[in-house]
């Protein structure tokens, strides 16, 4: 299981890959929930669940309980592309989307967090660096 977090005050997010045996503790949490950072790497440091996905990629909605696998029709929310290039929706238009419920299971692969409470530590400390950005001039060269 991969947990991407980001820092809100510096706006960059880290990914750490967690090990099958550890990844139990996340089971059963919810989105919206806190845990401590020590699970990860980052002790002192408190997270929030604020969403994921599972195997298929199919994203995690805090709307729909449990972690079962719901497909319906939607105006707005989680997975809904309002004003998209290829397929612009106009007013009152709703797409069926698959999305999977709140609660972390064994089907979760990615589960994003926030950092609500930071540590004493700073994160480059910890090991978690924000790479630099590679400029675009280079890729069109």
């Amino acid at each position: 299981m991969k947990i991407v977090f980001g820092d809100p005050k510096t706006g960059h997010s880290f990914q750490k890959e967690i090990e099958a045996g550890k990844e139990g503790q996340f089971f059963g949490k919810r989105i919206g929930e806190k845990f401590e950072g020590g699970a990860i790497g980052l002790p002192g440091y408190e997270l929030e669940i604020t969403g994921g996905s599972d195997k298929q990629g199919t994203p995690m909605a805090a709307n729909v309980s449990g972690s079962r696998k719901l497909k319906s029709v939607f105006s707005k929310g989680v997975g809904v592309r309002r004003f998209s290039k290829k397929r612009p929706m106009g007013k009152g238009q709703k797409q069926k989307k698959t999305l999977i419920g709140n609660t972390v299971s064994e089907e979760t692969m990615q589960l994003n967090a926030a950092i609500t409470t930071a540590g004493s530590k700073p994160l480059a400390e910890l090991g978690f660096a924000p790479k630099p950005k590679e400029k675009k001039a280079e890729e069109k060269k």
